[in-house]
């Protein structure tokens, strides 16, 4: 039977593992010193030699003539272990065995002697998957086993791991295998298949494999199938990647907001079998590398790519601002999650390049500011011109001096104040008109500071998002001070619902309702009513001194 090839070449001793030396290395210090722990804990992403690992370690804690700490491979009891006849290395799939009776059948299997080899030797792979009550049976053997038991753990996902359980494992990290150590491994691999391989289609393999050597050789295993030479060009193929041009051409055409083009390149793409899926995985990587060109001085350490394409990416990033491509990254990341979830995958591709392309059909707040910001950008570079509203007087025609002294208010910036500059001491100053009301709500003048008039409408806009903040804001009122406004609620639970991390939503609420209405984002804070000030209080102790010395008795 055919075998494939990540089986045919799994590693067989520590030196023929890739790319986890820093693990090898004192595994095998350990073999040679004799200094072998009890439990041992294997953790890292999929397809980084975690179980092979295991199992190397088990055949060279046992081989009756070790080499260097790795097994020789050629013992009896190597032998035994590779083809299952050695009884005394067992391998559990935690993901199917997670009851607390398969742990209790471990427990009192571990008490018997090795029948052939010197160890007996539990793998337990995917160990997370256990349940509670599992990992409290396995914790008194964990910390204290039989002399001739060695327990080896295995897991991607540590952290689901109790504190029991990690306190009492030697710990070992497996770390992702850079790609030029997984290309080196393929050429290898092809070398001995007779298989013909370019150095582009091994850099490609190595860059969708995401450091998982297991993966790479299942593509390669996929490409050379149909016993063609692997170009770059089978392997987008055969994995169903959309390619690089087609990236540059999705980032050009959503830089000039070519809404026609991209879903052109949507049809091709999907008439060619491409996963959408997969599309949206590929631009999320492809806008990460313009993310790195733009900030990063040298940007060849972090990126998979030859010079020529960090060129061309570094041309395709001065198109584009850092915010736009944030922004991508935040559409791309959200569209990748509703695609799992999704009926039509092509739709919610085509609905997201649709808003990348159309900064005006993002609705939510970070793309408001961030819309709000560039135009205010725009208006300080003088880039954008504006549009000013005069302020209508009730006087006849005035004269030219006087109308460049009368105050304007401009539609797309912050609300100003509403006072009309001082004349030099006419001698009967003119009456002039409030100023039309724009989109912005006016402000009044109160007594205790810069009231908002149209504060009932922010908090209608608050009770339709959050009825119950909304009904803790009934009867407030807000003012502004700076770039703060400041809220006047008459509930002492209004500051309990907006306090803390944890009703950042209230306050996300409250501020995008207030710049809806005033036109401008604002921060929030709470208003607190001015105290009676020290000369007040000072004047009224005078009153009554002076009540006092005519006499008067003051109760």
């Amino acid at each position: 039977m055919y075998r494939v090839l990540y089986r045919k070449y799994r590693p067989q001793t520590f030196n023929d593992v890739y790319g986890q030396e820093h693990i090898t290395t004192v595994l095998k210090g350990e073999i040679t010193g004799g200094r072998i722990s009890h439990a041992y804990l294997f953790t890292g992403t999929r397809g980084t030699g975690k179980t092979t690992c295991a199992k190397i370690l088990s055949k060279a804690v046992n081989c009756l003539s070790p080499r260097d700490g790795s097994p020789c491979c050629e013992c009896e009891i190597c032998r035994g272990i590779d083809d299952g006849s050695v009884l005394d290395v067992v391998e559990i799939d935690a993901a199917s065995n997670n009851g607390v009776d398969n742990i209790r059948d471990l427990r009192d299997a571990s008490n018997y002697t090795p029948a052939a080899a010197k160890y007996r030797v539990y793998i337990i792979d995917e160990v997370h998957m256990l349940s509670i009550g599992a990992f409290n049976a396995l914790l008194k053997t964990l910390e204290e086993p039989p002399e001739h038991v060695i327990f080896i753990l295995a897991t991607t996902e540590v952290h689901k791991l109790p504190a029991t359980i990690l306190s009492r494992c030697q710990r070992f990290d497996f770390r992702r295998i850079s790609p030029d150590s997984i290309a080196a491994r393929l050429k290898e691999v092809c070398d001995q298949e007779g298989i013909v391989i370019t150095d582009g289609a091994a850099a490609t393999i190595a860059r969708l494999a995401d450091g998982a050597l297991r993966d790479a050789l299942s593509l390669l295993d996929r490409c050379s199938s149909s016993g063609e030479d692997i170009t770059e060009e089978r392997v987008e193929a055969c994995s169903g990647l959309a390619g690089r041009e087609y990236l540059f051409k999705i980032s050009s055409a959503a830089a000039t907001r070519d809404t026609s083009a991209l879903l052109g390149l949507v049809d091709e793409l999907y008439a060619a079998a491409c996963d959408m899926e997969r599309l949206c995985e590929e631009l999320i990587s492809h806008y990460r590398d313009l993310m790195v060109v733009r900030t990063v001085k040298d940007p060849a350490r972090l990126l998979n790519a030859s010079d020529s394409e960090i060129s061309r990416l570094s041309d395709a990033a001065k198109a584009l601002s850092l915010p736009q491509i944030l922004s991508a990254l935040d559409l791309l990341q959200e569209s990748a999650a509703a695609m799992k979830r999704g009926a039509s995958r092509r739709t919610e591709m085509e609905m997201t390049l649709i808003r990348l392309s159309s900064p005006e059909a993002q609705t939510d707040s970070e793309s408001m500011l961030r819309r709000i910001g560039d135009l205010e950008n725009a208006l300080r570079a003088g880039t954008v011109s504006v549009t000013a509203v005069p302020a209508p007087i009730e006087a006849s025609e005035p004269k030219p001096e006087q109308t460049a002294q009368t105050p304007v208010r401009n539609i797309v910036s912050e609300p100003i104040s509403e006072s009309v500059p001082e004349e030099p001491k006419p001698a009967e100053p003119e009456r002039v008109a409030e100023p039309v009301k724009t989109p912005a709500a006016p402000l009044q003048d109160s007594p205790d500071g810069t009231k908002i008039a149209d504060w009932p409408d922010i908090v209608q806009l608050i009770n339709k998002k959050n009825r119950l903040l909304g009904a803790q804001l009934k009867g407030s009122e807000g003012y502004i001070k700076g770039e703060f406004v400041l809220i006047d609620a008459k509930f002492s639970q209004f500051r309990d619902m907006v306090n803390g991390e944890a009703n950042r939503k209230n306050r996300e609420d409250i501020r995008e309702a207030i710049a809806s209405v005033l036109g401008r984002p604002y921060r929030i804070a709470p208003y607190t009513k001015p105290e009676k000030s020290e000369t007040e209080i000072d004047r009224f102790g005078a009153f009554l001194e002076k009540m006092r010395d005519k006499g008067m008795e003051i109760r």
